[in-house]
């Protein structure tokens, strides 16, 4: 199978890169600035994009690809594309010069292409593009060939043979013609032929499973949600019912009968083994005190993985040995947590990337490079009902994570309840569909109210609902005024511990899309 190799230098929009050339119908695969040769060269590599990053090629320790790696890209003999930090970095392997511009330039420029070229092919003279680095190519690589340059006269694109770089960002949708100049580098250069499609992977991640899992039994805890579901049900097509047991872990901190609906949900599509875990208590009592957000994640995955293992060594005495924990990590959890790369900032802990460590079981991720969207169209094809593919992503550590400070039992009832009424309007209104996720967070604090002539002083609850497609950006969703009131309204008139909701209108970045 063809493929686009990207180095990832630590760029937010890394993903991004990957996401695009996926779109085009070729296969992208993100890999550490750092990787082997070996690893990079594995496979039908037609072309290698080097990421954008924060940081400065000509610093001590900015981060560079391996001796062989850069001698491999030199070489010219394979078609490579530097975006940003990437472009900076190509020209200065090269032999040019790269060091601090007098000033920056952040957000919507113009370019001016100065040369035809396959780059460019078809596209027009002046174009807007999306800027975001300090420094700047101050002089071109021996031979190299300025293709295009900003109002302020700086090289803003160039070519040596083979090797081609942009100072702009073609991955993000600011940059008008950037999906073009991505396809021109996919087929005008890289001769890629762009027949990769979603279902290809079925086929694909089956045969993987077989090749890893060749023996013994898998143990794989599953929510309900779509993740866990898709990457059970491959694991079943790949293995057959005898091999894969389910578990549903009632932590708690579900939402409400949601363990209940998980059991029935996996009766519904055919599962023989399925046992339902009630462990509430431990993981109640063992969060009592925390209000950091990293601690109850870590203790959280802690226990999580604990009831686990005990429960693979209670079966194991009935079905025989088990070697597999099989998971529906998802790209985006990997991103978060620092997992893609050794330049990636780790944003917050998804239990099931940082912590596996802690189960002696060996991890089985059918969906680890793929993208929430991308899941979903896996779903659909292999039969996984709609009210699950479409159903809104749930945090592994669940409520837990959305009470921000302490957990107890009383805010555990009161967020069951407000999260149940969020839902229910949210269908309601018929935009459920339309959002990526929308829930309720109770906020650590008590607000002054008056109701029915008395003063009150209960919790105050935050609305977020926003709109993304990977859950990497995100923005806030602009829902109805109507709507916002409805809600707000059955929430203090429902819900007698709460007397003030507050709506969220942060984007991500800055923020997340949860808050712990």
């Amino acid at each position: 199978m063809e493929k686009i190799i990207i180095l990832d230098f630590g760029s937010q929009y890394t993903h991004l890169i990957a996401r695009r050339i996926r779109e085009l119908k070729v296969y992208s695969e993100i890999l550490p600035f750092n990787v082997s040769i070996n690893k990079i060269k594995s496979g039908d590599v037609k072309g290698i994009i080097l990421s954008g990053g924060p940081d400065s090629v000509y610093q001590p320790n900015a981060p560079k690809p391996s001796k062989k790696v850069e001698e491999w890209i030199l070489a010219g003999k394979i078609p490579v594309l530097g975006i940003c930090y990437g472009f900076q970095l190509l020209a200065y392997m090269l032999g040019g010069n790269v060091e601090k511009g007098i000033r920056g330039e952040y957000g919507r420029a113009e370019i001016k292409v100065l040369e035809e070229n396959d780059l460019f092919k078809g596209l027009p003279q002046k174009q807007v593009v999306w800027m975001s680095h300090g420094d700047i190519v101050a002089e071109l690589p021996p031979k190299a060939l300025a293709l295009a340059k900003s109002k302020d006269g700086l090289v803003a694109a160039f070519k040596l043979g083979k090797l081609y770089g942009v100072q702009f960002h073609p991955e993000v949708k600011h940059t008008v013609c950037g999906r073009e100049i991505l396809r021109n580098f996919l087929f005008e250069v890289c001769k890629c032929e762009g027949l990769w499609d979603i279902g290809d992977i079925v086929n694909r991640v089956v045969e993987d499973i077989r090749k890893e899992a060749s023996s013994g039994n898998v143990l794989m805890a599953v929510s309900g949600g779509v993740d866990s579901t898709t990457s059970a049900c491959l694991i079943k097509m790949a293995l057959g019912v005898d091999r894969i047991y389910l578990v549903v872990i009632d932590t708690g901190f579900l939402r409400e009968n949601e363990a209940e609906k998980a059991v029935r949900l996996y009766e519904k599509l055919g599962f023989k083994h399925i046992f339902l875990v009630d462990v509430k208590e431990k993981f109640i009592s063992r969060l009592k005190g925390v209000v950091d957000p990293e601690e109850k994640r870590r203790l959280i995955s802690q226990l999580y993985f604990e009831v686990l293992d005990e429960k693979a060594d209670e079966l194991a005495k009935e079905y025989g040995e088990f070697k597999y924990l099989g998971q529906g990590t998802i790209y985006p959890d990997r991103v978060e947590s620092g997992a893609t790369g050794r330049a990636t900032a780790r944003i917050k802990s998804h239990h099931n990337v940082v912590y596996t460590h802690l189960s002696k079981l060996v991890k089985l991720e059918p969906l680890k490079d793929l993208y929430k969207d991308e899941v979903r169209k896996i779903a659909e094809l292999i039969g996984v009902p709609k009210e699950v593919i479409f159903k809104h992503p749930f945090p592994g550590p669940g409520l837990a994570i959305r009470i921000i400070g302490e957990v107890t039992e009383e805010k555990l009832k009161i967020l069951r309840k407000v999260d149940k009424i969020v839902e229910e309007e949210l269908r309601k209104a018929g935009i459920y569909k339309m959002l990526w996720q929308a829930f309720p967070v109770l906020l650590p604090i008590k607000t002054v109210g008056v109701m029915g002539d008395e003063r009150t002083y209960r919790y105050a609850i935050a609305l977020r609902a926003v709109i993304s497609e990977d859950a990497m950006t995100a923005e806030f969703a602009k829902l109805p005024w109507n709507l916002l009131e409805r809600l707000s309204s059955r929430i203090v008139n429902e819900i007698k511990n709460v007397n003030r909701v507050l709506y969220d209108i942060t984007n991500k970045p800055p923020a997340t899309i949860e808050y712990e």
